[in-house]
């Protein structure tokens, strides 16, 4: 797969991300985020499992037990940020937790400094600060004040960064993406499930009332979404993988016009064509450098 490629998979999985939205937000109008994200990654784990086994049949090598733990790892890091986030739902504005989430976008090339020395493409810092911008003036420049809420969806921020960095990290050496999938999907479940047993009312009317919003974020959202970034986070570096899957608020805001008959302010598609741009940027520019550098250089 050409970097290309990987890089219009991770626009698809915002893409699904974007119409997701509004599921993490009203399903918890029937049941409680634990039991949504128990239930959302059984059905995401349930989707994945057949490609799963016909992957793990092909391989040529069998996987280690570190592959296995820091598969493991990835589905603690996923649970951090899928909770948080859907918690933070109960407490803050959609408009926040929408630019909240997206942090992720800056704290990733940063997580990836600080904890590996893993310095991204130059271009990527100007995109991401222009990406952040972006979605700052499409969630209509919200975030001002800070409550309960907004804390724990930038906490969700940085168990995002941290599970594109672990991604990154795992996927390609492995070469067991869907196996990679179905194992952070099931780590979720079991968690998201398990606590919600000690935690919320189990009620079956209530589940029932949930389903769509179960399924649609469970297998797409889920399942789909969760797949695509991992396959195509084995051909780009996580910094850049974020800044593609921030495209998640642009097309949030476009299926919302499309769906809801909502319609974006001028300050909203200023943010679309910023987070456009530093796409853009991230896709164009480094093989325009590449090209340029002398040889011999890096």
């Amino acid at each position: 797969m050409t970097r290309i490629q990987a890089n219009l998979l991770l626009l698809l999985a915002g893409a699904i991300w974007g119409m997701g939205f509004v599921a993490q937000s009203t399903a918890m109008e029937a049941i409680g985020p634990f039991l949504f994200t128990g239930l959302r990654f059984t059905m995401a784990a349930l989707a994945i499992l057949p490609f799963a086994l016909r992957e793990s049949g092909r391989a040529t090598s069998p996987l280690t037990t570190r592959n296995w733990l820091s598969f493991v790892w990835i589905g603690l890091m996923l649970f951090g940020a899928i909770v948080f986030q859907q918690i933070g739902l109960l407490h803050t504005t959609v408009t926040n937790s929408g630019f909240l989430t997206g942090l992720y976008v800056v704290i990733t090339p940063l997580f990836a400094v600080i904890l590996f020395r893993n310095w991204p493409h130059p271009i990527v810092w100007p995109a991401a600060i222009t990406a952040m911008a972006g979605i700052w003036f499409l969630s209509g420049g919200g975030a001002t004040a800070f409550n309960t809420g907004d804390w724990l969806t930038v906490l969700a921020a940085g168990f995002c960064a941290l599970q594109l960095i672990f991604i990154g990290r795992a996927a390609a050496p492995t070469g067991r993406p869907l196996t990679l999938a179905v194992t952070q999907s099931a780590v979720v479940a079991v968690l998201g499930l398990t606590i919600a047993l000690v935690m919320e009312p189990i009620e079956w009317q209530a589940i029932r009332l949930a389903l769509p919003e179960i399924l649609y974020a469970g297998i797409f959202s889920g399942g789909l979404a969760f797949t695509l970034q991992i396959i195509g986070q084995r051909y780009t570096t996580a910094s850049q993988a974020a800044i593609f899957l921030s495209s998640e608020a642009v097309f949030a805001g476009l299926f919302g016009a499309l769906f809801l008959g909502e319609r974006l302010p001028a300050t909203g598609l200023l943010g679309c064509g910023l987070i456009f741009i530093a796409i853009l940027a991230v896709e164009v520019l480094p093989p325009l450098f590449a090209k340029r550098a002398p040889a011999g250089t890096a």
